[in-house]
């Protein structure tokens, strides 16, 4: 690396020195085959570390350790809902005191700012450990009365631990959602084997050797890098009781399809090509700020974005004028550059096509209001905060979902008018209204068809919220109590009283 390695902790510096292996049964071990891929620095383009790559023979290694670990009388199956408790508490601990090495491991590898890690993703994962720990000890049954004449029946439900559980993340915000997989999963009881994202592997190994110093039992999570095949193999694994699968609406459906055939369980968490709704009577400073952050945040690489911005034409060409000058504001640098706002975009494949995306919107006749469809720098992956006029609806920069630092902007008129744009899409993850007038927002709000709607902001979030998708953009909800539904299994008891 060119990087100065004195900007870098001790503790980092050795774990990158250190080989990067396979996490199976609480061991560190090499690919089966000795496979390994480099995982490479975003900003310098250069490689950080050989990391070994999972084939379908570690897979089957990871799962028979999952079983094992899973089944009575094993260590983990006798962890009481208080024992687990304490770990997730213990391991939130641990991410919190190693906050500063995650977060300096995420800049190098993802290329996001180290204090946005920090201050974001690190700081979540390790909330996320203490609130499912609260809920450990709350996952309840009910009691429910029977009504057949003559006989008496106490009947009862229970929620259980599915099984194995397969996670597959990523790499936008490489260890929280190796979090949102893990955490809740073990909450319930379950075993994991995670995936990580090939780009961004280092977050999650160094994850993993924390669950081992927490006392987490051998085999309840297993890391394995790797590339499509190793998540395929997991997929198709008739070992693997469910898949939890973050990414696009493509590989999603590729999931549902494989997983059909022995019907394991699946939720996912797919694309989104947001809203962003500004009406003329709404805080304009308010709404340009919003659709800024809610543009442009983690690189544009969120999939909860407001890529599709649309602004009432009587105050069009102001909030237009207020997002390009914003947008042209923001400093691209390396994740540890003083004075950056953004980092590069994860990879030379990402990069690639959020430029093709930006050149063929030119192309066709599109206006870059700010922003270029040339890289920002020489070298590294960066695209600067791009802002798109002159879109029509059949644009591809505006039906796609592109996963960059680019925002459209369409005028409207009327609240119909807007309401079936904003849904003519196959996505509905997240939207946003702009409005001072509570009627307007809450019943645009309540219009639009996404899993999250936002009402004078914009990726205001906690850990107490369910997430997820309508139409194309998934099949379930993560965290909040509606979390831990998709991670176990309702049983119904049924005692006759004689």
């Amino acid at each position: 690396m060119s990087l100065d390695s004195s900007t870098l902790l001790p503790a980092v510096r050795a774990f990158l020195s250190s080989p990067k292996q396979l996490l199976i049964d609480g061991e560190w071990v090499d690919a089966k085959d000795g496979k390994t891929f480099a995982t490479v620095n975003p900003s310098t383009e250069e490689v950080l570390v050989q990391v070994a790559q999972a084939s379908a023979v570690d897979v089957d290694r990871a799962v028979a350790a999952a079983r094992n670990a899973f089944e009575a009388p094993s260590p983990w199956s006798q962890f009481t809902p208080r024992d687990r408790s304490h770990l997730l508490w213990r391991i939130g601990d641990l991410i919190e005191a190693h906050a500063d090495e995650f977060a300096q491991l995420e800049a190098l590898d993802n290329g996001k700012r180290v204090e946005a890690a920090r201050d974001g993703d690190v700081a979540t994962a390790a909330e996320l450990f203490r609130y499912f720990a609260g809920w450990a000890t709350k996952m309840e049954g009910t009691t429910i009365p029977m009504s057949v004449p003559g006989r008496s029946f106490h009947a009862y439900t229970r929620r259980e631990a599915i099984g194995v559980v397969a996670g597959i993340v990523p790499w936008n915000f490489p260890l929280l959602m190796a979090c949102f997989k893990i955490v809740p999963a073990i909450t319930a009881g379950n075993t994991v084997i995670l995936k990580p994202a090939e780009q961004t592997p280092l977050t999650a190994l160094r994850l993993g050797e924390l669950l081992l110093e927490a006392g987490l039992p051998a085999g309840v999570v297993n890391i394995l890098p790797g590339y499509g095949d190793a998540g395929a193999a997991l997929v198709d694994h008739p070992g693997v009781d469910k898949v939890a699968f973050t990414g696009s609406t493509e590989v999603g459906k590729k999931i549902a399809a494989a997983a059909s055939v022995n019907l394991k369980k699946v939720s996912l968490e797919l694309g989104g090509k947001a809203p962003n709704i500004i009406f003329a009577d709404a805080d304009l400073d308010a709404a340009i700020a919003g659709a800024v952050l809610g543009g442009y945040f983690n690189e544009g690489q969120c999939c909860v974005n407001g890529s599709r911005l649309y602004v009432q034409r009587a105050v069009f060409d102001q909030v237009v004028d207020g997002v390009a000058a914003a947008a042209r504001a923001i400093t691209v640098g390396d994740g540890f550059e003083a004075g950056a706002h953004m980092g590069p975009l994860v990879s030379q494949e990402q990069f690639d096509k959020v430029l093709g995306y930006i050149r063929g919107a030119v192309a066709d006749g599109a206006v870059l209001s700010a922003g270029s469809a040339d890289p920002a720098r020489d070298r590294g992956f960066f695209v600067s905060p791009t802002l798109i006029t002159g879109v029509t609806e059949q644009m591809a920069v505006q039906t796609d979902e592109i996963f960059g630092p680019v925002v459209t902007a369409i005028p409207f008129d009327t609240e119909d008018e807007v309401v079936a744009a904003a849904n003519n899409t196959v996505y509905g993850l997240a939207a946003g209204v702009w409005s001072n007038n509570i009627g307007t927002a809450h019943r645009v709000g309540a219009r639009l068809r996404a899993g999250t709607v936002w009402l004078n902001t914009w990726h205001a979030d906690d850990v107490t919220l369910p997430r997820g998708g309508f139409k194309q953009s998934g099949w379930g909800r993560e965290l909040g109590s509606f979390g831990l539904d998709d991670y176990t299994e309702l049983k119904t008891v049924i005692a006759e009283l004689r």
